[in-house]
């Protein structure tokens, strides 16, 4: 990331609730309550659908991504906003910032185009269910988890690292961590084409992939009613319906927070909408899937019950 001779920033005050001390003593608690749960839940899913051969298909290796990558999501930022809560006065170094900004954005963009293609899964299994262990191959299924890896790094990354930043030594982000919206209201020079820059590639990242759900399940909408058996339509509505839970939460305040209007100052709104798609869509990923999925819960007993015999 190009910087100019006038930056004067060598580090950055991150407010938080630091001005609440009473209030952060509460979100600390609840942050490592959900760190904990995050961890301990996708993790377990993990090492279900290793242990499980009956979870080896196409459906649970993506969400054994999904799984996979909302550990490092939420690692790159929850231990830092736990460090804050303990400090007086939370800092951290233009370079740590500017890392920590690069990667927050670089796994939400996957995890936007992750969601996108376990809909376009769901898709086959439901409208083509007899050739869908074949159309859904193994080596078709490695490349469309790593596509996103790769299309996000070009989408998010290599823009935001040939921006030119200025902060004029504004040093002082109203907001838990270097999100990249906070970073770029403390910049005083003339962004007006990476702003716009931005909003295309958002557009791109938010409004097509959720776009593509949407009508990713308007056609298992009509899958599932064509139908004949009630357990083969409970069964796919259950499935699709946890995916879909997760859309809606995570899409929902992504798009609040990017495809909005911007201005200069950091609004209170925006650290909800940070909270909801950095901490609690990962929290609610494995509640959700294993609450509401019966080969998770089988796999769970399975595993307890072969443990508890040896």
């Amino acid at each position: 990331m190009e910087r100019r001779n006038g930056t004067d920033v060598t580090y950055f005050v991150l407010v938080g609730f630091s001005e609440y001390p009473r209030v952060q003593v509460i979100f600390f608690c609840v942050l490592l309550l959900s760190y904990l749960i995050t961890l301990l839940g996708n993790s377990l899913i993990l090492l279900l659908i290793y242990y499980d051969s009956q979870l080896h298909t196409p459906m649970y290796f993506f969400l054994s991504n999904l799984s996979f990558l909302d550990i490092c999501y939420t690692s790159t930022i929850v231990p830092q906003m736990l460090i804050n809560c303990l400090v007086k006065v939370p800092t951290i170094s233009l370079g740590e910032c500017l890392a920590q900004m690069c990667i927050l954005l670089y796994l939400g963009v996957v995890e936007c185009l992750l969601l996108a293609i376990m809909a376009y899964d769901r898709v086959v299994a439901i409208s083509d269910p007899l050739h869908y262990a074949v159309k859904m191959g193994p080596q078709l299924c490695v490349q469309l988890a790593t596509i996103p890896w790769v299309i996000s790094f070009l989408l998010s990354v290599v823009p935001v690292m040939t921006m030119p930043l200025d902060f004029c030594g504004h040093y002082v982000i109203n907001h838990f961590s270097c999100e990249l919206l906070a970073i770029l209201k403390l910049a005083c020079n003339d962004l007006k084409f990476y702003e716009l820059l931005m909003l295309a590639t958002s557009s791109l990242t938010l409004l097509v992939p959720f776009t593509f759900i949407l009508a990713s399940y308007a056609r298992i909408l009509g899958a599932v009613l064509k139908m004949h058996s009630a357990d083969g339509r409970k069964k796919a509505f259950s499935t699709c319906s946890s995916h879909l839970t997760v859309v809606v939460v995570f899409y929902g305040t992504a798009i609040s927070m990017y495809m909005m209007p911007q201005d200069k100052v950091n609004r209170d709104e925006d650290k909800i909408f940070f909270l909801f798609y950095c901490i609690v869509t990962p929290m609610l990923n494995p509640i959700i899937y294993s609450l509401r999925n019966k080969d998770v819960k089988g796999a769970l007993r399975k595993l307890l019950g072969k443990k508890n015999d040896s």
